[in-house]
């Protein structure tokens, strides 16, 4: 209706989600990394609250977008109105697995042959549960069971609780103290600041195509955040009526007086001015249904259309050493952040403030001209301008080439060679990398230095990393993938002798891909922590031809020493 009136291409203050609205403010951005925090790190559970419409549904929507598909295994719930066997039936169909029976002990054994399943692919998952204060204590009962399947090292399953405020209370139930103790993250979501509602209007009305800094006057704007409290929903609700009421009367610039008339509609007031947003809270719980509807059609769309590559995203790997996860004991308390060492918080502040503020210094280009001098080959004129398709082609003009790994970070280093890392920047636009070059006494070695920060400790490197990584590697022999046994040819013969130089292969090279190769191949998996498939891709014959003696640029060194270690 107003939208010619004021030159805005699309309605700026819509209360249901759209992703070309997104934003992040400081609030959010530090719970999405409290998630991706606890996820990376195999917490096991997770506790998100806010109250309704401070933005818990745009996190989700973040993080769903950062867990790759083919590191992670997601499921949302969010209709949590079930009992305990409708539970299971739900989490089953979501992971697209059995769900067919009545049974809770045959659904959990159907859940636990999945969990097995990719916890030996190397993949996370992820089990998410919307509106979570709406659960009876005997389905979350039957969620604490959930995180019981583990393995000797590792929990099977993550589990994140998100809900209004009212979870958090039913958390502190006497008979609920076993799942409380296991919550190792718990975070709540405050409303925006000041300073972050302003850009929040200002972002909203950018993208919908209104560029005008003075639409809402400087008292407006003050009433505005005054009555919102800072909540991005509130927020919408109030500039959206704001703006109808200032067309209604031919203005073109919203006052203070457009932003009281606004209220009065809404709320319905009889001539007092408390102040008190309880009535809008009220209102806004009207659409909390359909936004969460709207919320799991998206995921759902997500998951069915199968895994997508962006024209950023380099190609998946056919093959992740498996995850090692490092230990962790769960805590007698959950904590409120994910990690209690402030220093730790600010300089990962300030690395990721670099980041979000300086993109072309993380560029991939200027990662793989960082990796090129450790290769000894002569810098690429006009590298650091090159893009994620463009590494393949120039690897291959300097003899090198390039495979993807996806997984943690242990298993990335076993690998000692230099790398591109792929970056989670909450919030940022397009990706970010860095090059990881050497690994020191003093941490790990990275270029280009950020934040007058020359290394990263353990866990710096793993709460800005996403578990991605580009490996150049020279293919010495110019071999093939192999994967069919009975395949027969040269290569054959070549694997044969490699494995034979690392002491996997006993006999004459056949050149005929029969079982005894494959059983080498799949020792010397096992024992360099790759994914035992008995094929040979490019991470198997990276580190055959290391085996077999072939020079490999490398790393410095294998472990950095912890700090106060």
């Amino acid at each position: 209706m107003y939208l010619k009136h004021f030159g805005f291409e699309k309605k700026p203050f819509n209360i249901t989600p759209n992703p070309d609205f997104m934003f992040l403010s400081a609030t959010h951005k530090e719970v999405f990394a409290h998630l991706l925090y606890g996820i990376q790190n195999h917490c096991g559970f997770i506790e998100v609250t806010g109250e309704v419409g401070t933005g818990k549904t745009t996190v989700l929507r973040t993080l769903f977008k950062q867990l790759d598909d083919d590191l992670y295994r997601l499921a949302l719930i969010f209709n949590p109105r079930l009992d305990a066997v409708e539970l299971l039936q739900s989490i089953n169909r979501e992971f697209g697995i059995a769900a067919d029976t009545v049974s809770l002990s045959e659904l959990q054994s159907y859940l636990n042959d999945f969990l097995l399943q990719q916890n030996r692919a190397g993949h996370t998952v992820v089990l998410v549960v919307d509106e979570a204060q709406n659960l009876s204590p005997e389905v979350l009962e039957q969620i604490r069971l959930l995180s019981n399947l583990e393995t000797e090292t590792d929990k099977l399953i993550q589990i994140v609780l998100v809900g209004q405020p009212e979870l958090r209370q039913m958390l502190r139930r006497d008979d609920l103290r076993q799942l409380r103790q296991r919550i190792t993250v718990s975070y709540h979501l405050e409303t925006m600041t000041e300073e972050d509602s302003l850009r929040y209007i200002q972002h909203r009305m950018s993208v919908a195509g209104q560029s005008r800094s003075d639409l809402f006057t400087p008292a407006a704007l003050k009433l505005i955040l005054k009555r919102s409290g800072g909540n991005p929903r509130l927020i919408n609700v109030l500039c959206d009526r704001c703006l109808l009421v200032c067309f209604s009367e031919n203005g073109s610039q919203v006052t203070d007086n457009h932003v009281r008339q606004a209220r009065k509609e809404l709320w319905r007031e009889t001539g007092h001015d408390s102040g008190d947003r309880r009535y809008l809270y009220a209102t806004l719980l009207l659409v909390v249904v359909i936004l969460s509807a709207g919320f799991w059609f998206y995921y759902q769309e997500k998951n069915l259309s199968g895994p997508s590559l962006s024209v950023e995203q380099p190609f998946p790997a056919a093959e992740s050493p498996h995850r090692s996860v490092p230990s962790s004991s769960v805590l007698e308390s959950p904590v409120s952040g994910a990690t209690d060492n402030p220093g730790l918080e600010k300089r990962l502040f300030r690395l990721r403030r670099s980041l979000d503020r300086s993109p072309d210094a993380a560029r991939i280009g200027a990662a793989y001209c960082a990796l090129l001098a450790i290769w000894h080959l002569p810098p690429l004129k006009g590298g650091a301008r090159l893009a994620v398709n463009d590494i393949a082609h120039a690897a291959s003009t300097q003899g090198l080439d390039m495979a993807s790994y996806a997984g943690g970070l242990e298993g990335l280093l076993r690998f000692n060679l230099p790398v591109i890392l792929d970056l989670t920047v909450p919030g940022a636009r397009g990706r970010r990398y860095l090059a990881l070059t050497g690994v020191d006494g003093g941490g790990y070695r990275y270029a280009p230095v950020l934040a007058g920060i020359d290394r990263l400790r353990t866990e710096e490197l793993k709460a800005l990393w996403s578990g991605r990584a580009i490996l150049l590697w020279r293919n010495h022999a110019g071999l093939s993938p192999v994967g069919q046994p009975g395949q027969r040819g040269t290569d054959i013969e070549r694997i044969q002798q490699l494995l034979a130089k690392a002491g996997y292969y006993r006999g004459n090279p056949t050149g005929v891909f029969d079982q005894l190769t494959v059983s080498a191949v799949t020792r010397f998996q096992a024992d360099s922590g790759l994914l035992q498939d008995g094929r040979i891709g490019p991470q198997t014959l990276i580190l055959l031809y290391r085996a077999a003696g072939f020079f490999e640029a490398e790393l410095e060194a294998s472990t950095p020493r912890e700090e106060g270690a």
